[in-house]
């Protein structure tokens, strides 16, 4: 059962984070920089995506609970803005505005350190990795199963971090069809984890 959760979330989060598709995009916004501050722009980026998602995973349930949301809302809610993700995904619109607000950052000279912005949020810490690490903590109560998401997550951050430091390397061998591709796949993966976590939200609201 753990192992199934521990599938499950790292699926999730993989699909959402997308480290193969951080990886061109940081490869091109760190054009300039050399090896060591390459490292340490990717060391940083995922540090401070890694405790943004710590955060709303811990304490995202008592937010909404200030805000007078129910749990049942936010996975409806969280489901629709997962799924016009994975629209984009498919339709590589996605893509196209991380390269976008990637040229913006190449294109300003005065910003060097893309580790916070764009890199630690949106692209890594974004709306879908935010909304999804609290849609599963919240259906997933215990201290072991919360571990198991945490665990999942864990993995996802390590590996974005190992797909950022090997960037370069990553476009040399894969090119840009082959990232297409994948991105294609992943989001349709993603509209059927986001499709659930509707029908999810809809059957507690309806039928409990």
């Amino acid at each position: 059962m753990m192992i199934e959760l521990f599938l499950s979330a790292f699926i999730t989060f993989f699909v959402v984070i997308d480290p193969p598709g951080c990886a061109p995009i940081y490869a091109s916004l760190t054009k300039g920089a050399n090896a060591t501050q390459r490292r340490n722009m990717a060391l940083r980026a995922v540090m401070v995506a890694s405790g943004i998602l710590l955060v709303f995973a811990l304490f995202g349930e008592q937010l909404l609970g200030a805000l007078h949301i129910e749990l049942n809302s936010f996975r409806i809610a969280g489901g629709i803005m997962l799924f016009l993700i994975a629209i984009d995904m498919v339709f590589e619109k996605r893509t196209s505005r991380r390269e976008e607000r990637a040229q913006k950052i190449i294109d300003t000279p005065e910003i060097e350190d893309v580790s916070v912005f764009p890199m630690a949020m949106p692209m890594i810490a974004g709306p879908g990795s935010i909304a999804s690490v609290m849609l599963l903590m919240s259906q997933n109560s215990g201290i072991d199963r919360a571990g198991v998401i945490l665990a999942a997550l864990g993995t996802v951050l390590v590996l974005t971090l190992l797909a950022l430091l090997a960037a370069g390397p990553i476009m040399r061998v894969l090119g840009a069809n082959a990232e297409a591709v994948i991105t294609r796949l992943l989001g349709v993966l993603l509209a059927a984890l986001a499709a659930q976590f509707v029908i999810d939200g809809l059957r507690a609201s309806f039928l409990d």
